[in-house]
């Protein structure tokens, strides 16, 4: 077994991690052997278990070992047909999206500070309700399978709302889904093929880029500073890569809760047509937003930019409904293979939604929130500030602050000592290209009044 240096500058997850793969690729593990128990390493190297915790999932997100339950931790065969598909250098397996499920979406625990949602009283639960009963006192037939690009009603609705917004489209011209999540991908399998050259937020969307990953995409991050991206940067990694497509989140970026200027999406069109690369733009947070940002969409008109939105984040997680938005021809690919990987969505979900949002008191409701959304970002910046951390940014709007204490190296260690204290936490290597470790956590306002989390919290500001 090889040997980890607590003095080295390398971090212990790194060394681990460096030094289960080298053994895998030269033959020292092989397939199916049994790699030491968390809590056998964690003592005979003197290192603590959650930074082994963490570096035993890292190499299952990367196709070195697979888990097996109440067994351990297993060499993972790296020639097996559909086990492991390669992207940006790297092995990437099925296990990551286990990866990700039990670190990031583990809903068991009750504290979700570092989850992606609002909780069920910031909701238009009402709303909802009422939909549902005037769908069901309606009678509705609901046989067949629906339109395969949505309930025309809704995508009317979309169509006047992005008009609003100051994208001008048919109704043709949206597309609904199974929540934003499924546009996403539609436009992943649509655009990317294994090889190709991806540009995407760093930090960036989780999902997204597990899914980009297992497409066998090539990512290349554009980093963001506190008022959007590092354009000087940006265009050069444009310029030495040339990136096919561009999924970014310009307005209340998740996970950092930046908003890029005017100044800036006009830059990146730009560059999309000196380069001549697709934009996909995620916005599903605009309705949060309590300022009118331009978007990418409303500035080229749909030319290069498919548009993402949802209302899930604002009515109800449960009910799934996203929608997309693209040029004519680019939209009736996205709905063949819509229909090719699932014939249409729920109907039902979209008749609910559309209900919520022509409901009398929506719009009372988006404000409440926005309203609700503002002191809670307040209040925790000034908590998080009192408690030593820094802040990447302070929006003073959405549901995201992006923060690192100076105490803690590698926020995937904390999060695990918070998961046993009943807390979700969102470490940063989740929202990393790379997955290396990270200082920095995300954490959603509307989860951080819990009074474990503040305990947690205090605990951490007297431990530093």
């Amino acid at each position: 077994m090889f040997v980890v240096d607590p003095q080295s500058s390398t971090p212990l997850v790194t060394q681990i991690v460096g030094g289960f793969r080298l053994m895998v690729e030269d033959g020292s593990l092989r397939a199916g052997a049994k790699a030491p128990s968390i809590r056998q390493f964690a003592h005979a190297h003197g290192v603590s278990v959650y930074t082994v915790v963490d570096a035993y999932d890292r190499l299952v997100a990367l196709g070195y070992l697979q888990s097996q339950a109440h067994s351990g931790f297993f060499v993972r065969s790296r020639g097996a047909a559909g086990t492991t598909l390669v992207g940006a250098g790297t092995q990437y397996s099925f296990d990551s999206m286990w990866y990700l499920s039990r670190i990031f979406e583990n809903r068991k625990l009750h504290n979700k500070p570092g989850c992606g949602w609002l909780p069920g009283d910031w909701l238009f639960g009402d709303g909802l309700k009422r939909s549902q009963r005037a769908l069901l006192a309606a009678d509705v037939e609901m046989g067949g399978y629906g339109e395969p690009r949505g309930f025309l009603p809704l995508r009317q609705l979309v169509r006047d709302n992005l008009a609003a917004r100051e994208i001008v489209l048919s109704a043709d011209q949206v597309l609904l889904t199974q929540g934003s999540s499924q546009a996403m991908d539609l436009s992943a399998r649509n655009l990317v093929r294994a090889g190709d050259t991806v540009l995407v937020d760093e930090p960036g969307y989780a999902n997204l880029l597990f899914s980009l990953r297992f497409l066998g995409a090539k990512l290349i991050g554009a980093p963001r500073t506190p008022i959007g991206y590092d354009l000087e940067l940006l265009e050069q990694r444009i310029a030495q890569h040339r990136p096919k497509v561009f999924f970014t989140q310009p307005r209340l970026h998740s996970p950092t809760g930046s908003t890029a200027s005017l100044s800036q999406l006009h830059r990146v069109l730009q560059l999309a047509e000196k380069y001549d690369f697709v934009v996909v733009e995620n916005d599903i947070y605009a309705d949060l937003d309590p300022q009118a940002h331009p978007s990418l969409a409303s500035l080229d008109q749909l030319k290069r930019v498919i548009y993402i939105g949802s209302f899930s984040k604002t009515i109800s997680p449960n009910i799934r409904v996203g929608y997309m938005a693209a040029g004519p021809v680019l939209l009736d690919e996205l709905a063949r293979l819509k229909m090719l990987s699932g014939l249409t969505s729920s109907e039902f979900t979209e008749r609910l939604a559309y209900g919520a949002l022509i409901d009398g008191r929506w719009r009372k409701h988006i404000k409440t929130l926005k309203d609700r959304l503002a002191r809670a970002q307040q209040l925790l910046a000034s908590q998080l500030l009192a408690a030593g951390f820094e802040l990447f940014t302070e929006p003073k709007a959405g549901m995201f602050l992006w923060a690192r204490h100076p105490a803690v190296q590698n926020a995937a260690e904390l999060a695990y000592k918070a998961a046993e204290q009943d807390i979700l936490l969102g470490p940063g290597h989740l929202f990393s290209v790379d997955l290396e470790p990270s200082p920095w956590l995300r954490f959603n306002v509307a989860w951080s009044q819990e009074e474990a989390v503040q305990r947690f919290l205090v605990e951490l500001k007297d431990a530093g």
